[in-house]
């Protein structure tokens, strides 16, 4: 997602750019890839709780994969195909193709509705259940998410959120098709509430990026101050959710706890301590830190879990 080069020299990146990173642009490949690591967690987390047999579920694994990054890629397109009067703004995406003209409206749209029928396809042939999901996912991500509520209220990353927390629930979906354990509840409620604090202090660093393009986050409209009340608010309810791991694992809950307890106190130190764009780029390194290790963790607790059981 460096874009530093693109800013630059705008015309003579765009004269070199191949199709397949033309491609990977308008659909985000950066996005799908860190997507994948929490489905990945979802998906090992199933087999573990249920002691299922890895080897017996690879094709819903593969199906799983495939079917999450078509998912997801199919959402990145339609979200650049709507979003370019408000990419041409800001400056970290005034040069993805879909702005600069590199690829045709008609291309994203058709190139999104085939990644959708064959990411929803392959889902399917997982669970009908994690089909359901990802159709969810991207639905949110598309319909109330960037065409309505991005443009029209603070409480746009929280209803963003919903979508951008499916692909935990997408991958144990696909292994075992019952999403009521506390185990992936958890997973799942901690990935939105994540949310809030990454993308708040993404939008206090991008503060005038956001304010030029006229999109309503919440540092924006209503202050660092209420940025951080917030912020603080999402992070205790961070701290309760870890508790639903306990019924699986007292070892998951307590690196669950940990991290979330060292987030609050980041937030409630650091913003003594420095100044809003400084407080602002330690929580959204810690925000990156926290889930990195929450979902590491749960991948390889699971597999060691599977592998060594009995």
């Amino acid at each position: 997602m460096k874009i530093d080069k693109n800013i630059q020299k705008p015309s003579q990146t765009a004269s070199k750019q191949s199709l397949a990173n033309i491609l990977a642009q308008t659909v985000k490949t950066g996005i799908i890839k860190s997507n994948l690591i929490p489905m990945f967690a979802g998906l090992t987390l199933a087999l573990y709780t249920y002691q299922i047999d890895i080897f017996e579920k690879i094709p819903e694994s593969i199906f799983a994969l495939i079917g999450s990054m078509l998912v997801i890629g199919a959402a990145g397109a339609f979200n650049n195909l709507y979003d370019r009067d408000i990419d041409s703004v800001m400056e970290r995406t005034k040069y993805r193709p879909t702005v600069t003209g590199e690829i045709k409206p008609k291309a994203v749209f058709w190139l999104g509705i085939l990644m959708a029928i064959f990411g929803l396809a392959a889902l399917a042939l997982a669970t009908l259940l994690a089909a359901f999901l990802g159709f969810l996912g991207l639905f949110f991500y598309v319909v109330p998410y960037t065409m309505w509520s991005k443009r029209r209220t603070i409480y746009n990353t929280e209803i963003g959120s919903i979508s951008g927390a499916m692909p935990p629930l997408i991958g144990w979906a696909a292994i075992y098709p019952d999403i009521t354990h506390p185990a992936i509840l958890g997973l799942f409620v901690i990935t939105v509430i994540w949310q809030m604090p990454h993308f708040y202090a993404i939008a206090i660093r991008k503060h005038d990026e956001y304010k030029a393009a006229k999109v309503p986050m919440l540092p924006v409209v209503k202050g660092v101050k209420r940025t951080y009340i917030q912020t603080n608010i999402y992070l205790i309810i961070l701290i309760a959710i870890s508790f639903l791991f306990g019924p699986l694992s007292l070892g998951l809950m307590l690196v669950a706890l940990l991290l979330s307890v060292l987030w609050l106190l980041l937030s409630i130190f650091g913003y003594q301590k420095m100044d809003s764009e400084k407080w602002a780029k330690s929580m959204f390194i810690f925000s990156l830190v926290h889930m990195t290790i929450l979902f590491s963790t749960i991948i390889i607790y699971s597999l060691i879990g599977i592998f060594f059981r009995g």
